[in-house]
């Protein structure tokens, strides 16, 4: 399963990044305020920057909402670096455009996934990846991860190699059970990551390795 970071903080990927386990950047435009970016140039400049600090794919939004806005903005986003994945929203626009891009050979990321039949869509526009966002449903008493097993049988059912991105992940345990699931890509904070890392046991057998040591070589 390939890890994304979820986040707009050139900090954090890079602490990713050094981790020696990231494969990619996913981004949107509450990601990029929260961080103080604003402007339609510092924006693009940033998503350029994000690009230059990890090797993978670093989806970037558009903002329209119309087929044309959204064909003129992917088409600058995309031309901005190699890596860029245009991330487009599921809405009967948003398809069309991910068709448009899958022609020309540029790759999509359909976001805001949360039903088979969307995922369904998205795979037959060719989206190179579909968002279904686990941990939204989680919020509204919904079963996030059947959604990803749900996708997941569909997709092997007929051959698409649409990749499914499990995004809104929120801690360690949704990492887990993605993968568990047959999730292609997980996408969340650098904690849910680091959290995978963490075990008492770990802790305790390496404190007893140290102390062991400690005293046979005093």
């Amino acid at each position: 399963m390939k890890f994304f970071i979820d986040t707009a903080n050139l900090a954090q990927i890079k602490e990713a990044q050094a981790l020696g386990v990231l494969d990619g950047v996913t981004t949107n435009p509450s990601l990029m305020a929260k961080e103080g970016i604003t402007g339609k140039n510092n924006i693009l400049k940033h998503y350029v920057d994000i690009c230059n600090l990890v090797e993978g794919d670093v989806s970037a939004e558009v903002n329209a909402l119309d087929y044309d806005g959204m064909i003129k903005e992917g088409e600058e986003l995309a031309e901005l670096h190699d890596q860029i994945v245009v991330k487009l929203p599921m809405t009967k626009e948003g398809v069309m455009a991910a068709k448009y891009f899958s022609d020309k050979g540029i790759k999509t990321n359909v976001t805001l996934v949360f039903s088979v039949g969307q995922a369904l869509l998205a795979a037959k526009a060719g989206a190179t990846y579909v968002s279904p966002f686990v941990g939204r449903l989680d919020d509204i008493s919904t079963d996030g991860l059947n959604l990803i097993q749900e996708i997941r049988e569909v997709y092997d059912n007929y051959g698409y190699e649409t990749q499914i991105l499990a995004a809104s992940v929120r801690h360690t345990m949704h990492i887990v059970n993605c993968a568990k699931i047959g999730a292609d890509v997980m996408t969340g904070p650098l904690s849910a990551i680091y959290g995978l890392l963490k075990h008492p046991l770990t802790d305790i057998g390496l404190a007893q390795f140290v102390a062991d040591f400690e005293k046979g070589n005093k």
